[in-house]
Formats: C-alpha cells, sequence, structure tokens
C-alpha cells in the first residue's frame, strides 16, 4: 500500500478540512400514489431517490429524501411489484440530474439517515478511505453494498449503436463527491469522478446480456487521460457488438454483486447461477489497476483525499444526445412515457435484495 508523502499529506489536510463541513440543500417532494412502497420490504433507511420526473413543478429532478421515502413509490418509475421486487424504471428522455444528459432512476447513499442537520455533502453523510488524513471525521471508512437483481428492460433504439453506452445501464456504482472548492485547491480531488460503474449492456437481438464494470481515471474532465477502464464479468465489455450467448446473463436472470471497501481497497464480487464467480480487488488510494499493474496515467493517489457514496438502481446510459463521444449514442425518446414504454425506448431494473454495511474484512 502506498503512503502520502508528509508534504503531500499536510496539504490534503490544509484544503479538505474546511470542506468537511459544507452542505447542500436537497430538493423535497412529496408523492401519493397507489403503488406499493418498497420500503415496505427494503430498509431505505439511509437511502435517498431521483426519479424522473418533476412532480411539484420546480423544474429539477424529483428527489425524494430518507423521511419521505417510507412512505413513498411511483407507479411508473419506482415500486415494489407482485413477486417482492424493488423496480427502478428510467426513460431514455425525462428530465435528468444537474451535468448529466442520461435519465435515472437511482439510490443516493445518505449514511445520516433521516437527520437532514447533516447536509449531504457533509463528511459525516459520506464515506472515506482509511488512507484519507481526516477519515475519522466521515460517517464511516469503507463500506459495503450487496445486491441482488434482475434487468427486465434495456433500451432498444440508437441512432448510432456502435456508441460504447448504446443499450446499457448502471446498476450500482460508487460517486466521488462533485466539490468546487476541493477542486479549487488544485490537488488534484473533487472532480466528481466514479471509481465504480457496474453495467449491464445487451444489443438487440442477442440472446443475452453482458455484465462489466468500470473504473474511471480520478482526472479533471478536461484531461484527455479521464476514461473508463473496463473489467468484464460475465460475456463481453462494452464495445463488442457479438453475442455473449451462454457466457452472458439473460433479461430477467438475478445475478448479485458484492461491494466491499475496506480499508482503501475495493473487493468485487460478482455471482449468478449457471455462471462462474468472479472476483476483483483494487486499491483506490493509489494508481495500480485491478490486475495489479501500475497506471502511470491515472492520478497518483487514486481516490485518497476525495468522499464517497453508494448509489443503486436504474441509470439509464442510452442518451438521446447525439453528439460526440462514446456518452452519446442519440437514443430514441419523445419524453411521452406511454409512448416510449411501447416502444422500448426505457431501461428496468429490479432488485430483490438491496442491504448496507460496515465493510468487513475478506
Amino acid at each position: 500500500m502506498k503512503k502520502y508523502t508528509s508534504t503531500f499529506k499536510l496539504a490534503v489536510l490544509a484544503a479538505v478540512t474546511p470542506l468537511l463541513f459544507m452542505g447542500c440543500a436537497s430538493t423535497n417532494t412529496k408523492v401519493e400514489n397507489n403503488a406499493a412502497v418498497p420500503a415496505s420490504k427494503f430498509d431505505l433507511s439511509q437511502w435517498k431517490i431521483n426519479v424522473p420526473v418533476d412532480l411539484n413543478n420546480d423544474g429539477k429532478i424529483d428527489t425524494i429524501d430518507v423521511e419521505e421515502i417510507q412512505t413513498y413509490a411511483h407507479p411508473d418509475f419506482f415500486y415494489l411489484d407482485e413477486q417482492g421486487y424493488m423496480v427502478f424504471t428510467s426513460p431514455n428522455k425525462a428530465l435528468t440530474s444537474a451535468n448529466s444528459t442520461n435519465t435515472r432512476s437511482e439510490l443516493r447513499q445518505m449514511i445520516r439517515g433521516s437527520n437532514t442537520k447533516i447536509k449531504t455533502k457533509n463528511s459525516k453523510n459520506n464515506f472515506a478511505l482509511a488512507v484519507h488524513p481526516l477519515s475519522e471525521r466521515f460517517g464511516s471508512v469503507g463500506g459495503k453494498m450487496e445486491a441482488t437483481l434482475k434487468v427486465d428492460h434495456v433500451a432498444l433504439r440508437a441512432a448510432d449503436p456502435n456508441k460504447k453506452a448504446a443499450y446499457s445501464v448502471v446498476v450500482g456504482q460508487i460517486h466521488a463527491g462533485k466539490d468546487q472548492a476541493l477542486i479549487d485547491t488544485k490537488l488534484g480531488y473533487g472532480w466528481g469522478n466514479e471509481p465504480l460503474k457496474i453495467y449491464y449492456k445487451k444489443w438487440p437481438g442477442h440472446k443475452t446480456g453482458s455484465v462489466f464494470w468500470n473504473y474511471e481515471r480520478n482526472l479533471p474532465k478536461t484531461d484527455p487521460n479521464r476514461t473508463d477502464i473496463t473489467y468484464p464479468v460475465w460475456g463481453n465489455t462494452w464495445e463488442n457488438p457479438n453475442d455473449p450467448a451462454d457466457m452472458g446473463i439473460a433479461l430477467g436472470e438475478d445475478f448479485s454483486y458484492t461491494v466491499n471497501v475496506h480499508g482503501n481497497v475495493m473487493h468485487l464480487t460478482f455471482t449468478a447461477q449457471g455462471n462462474k464467480d468472479v472476483n476483483y480487488s483494487i486499491n483506490l488510494g493509489n494508481n495500480v489497476d485491478a490486475y495489479g499493474k501500475v497506471d502511470y496515467k491515472d492520478h497518483p493517489h487514486g481516490y485518497a483525499a476525495d468522499w464517497h457514496y453508494f448509489k443503486a438502481g436504474a441509470y439509464n446510459q442510452c442518451s438521446t444526445k447525439s453528439s460526440k463521444g462514446i456518452w452519446y449514442p442519440g437514443c430514441l425518446g419523445t419524453g411521452e412515457w406511454a409512448l416510449d414504454k411501447q416502444n422500448g425506448d426505457y431501461a428496468q431494473v429490479s432488485f430483490k435484495k438491496l442491504v448496507l454495511s460496515p465493510s468487513t474484512k475478506p
């Protein structure tokens, strides 16, 4: 494990100390409907959710905080189905969160629970790596997320199907905090990058889809080396147009993942009936990749001084935007949910299990 030089550690301490207590207000939206409430079966005491609607007419995607989610469901985008799965649905075209062209119905970890006196960006509401020089001030050091889920549907139509993001959905994440004040320290943190995104991608007409995960180099958006490094699980990675067939995971087929961030190391375990278990470990506090090789293009200290949180649900990668870059496949969608559902222009993911807990030693 790499250690900080004393000069670097002092610089980090000076930079992040005033940032640990900063926060931002959330948007609270109460919704009433007849859909079954996911919190009646799942422990959502440390989750809030973004849903791709604006029922309070404030021009922003609705955010349902921890207290409200205990009695909340949306009949189209977030509900408990008859089999007891927690369902997340995300159309190709709908309201999106700030700085994103992708829609989502997705949970965000809230370590604070219902204590809104602790702001969203506050250190007590997020977790740090053990190497963080002020790790004891965070809600936790590391943490674990365990999930069993199935992907019911991915978007069927893309104007540029060869863009990597087409026909895919992210079903689990670790997000580093986007923090302009931290960016301004020039230490190379606060960009809001993602050390983990777990993907499912299925091309139209294929028998099965592929599961893989991405690590994003912790670099500024303007750095051409800021890109996603892809690691296979079952089937292919996202650029391969071949049918994974029996090596992949079918729509409606359960699979599981465990994300265990213990100390500085992220341990990943993927299981599915009939498929081999897949395991990875990567130190998030340095620039050694999941194969044990130094990535000289990454930040030398990885995500060491960032703050982090888990996410889970359906983060639809089939953006309707057509532009340069892998993220903009120009997927079809009208913004009218009934029509978009009929045309297959949406992603849907259903969770059988979703549990947060402290990290455990592997």
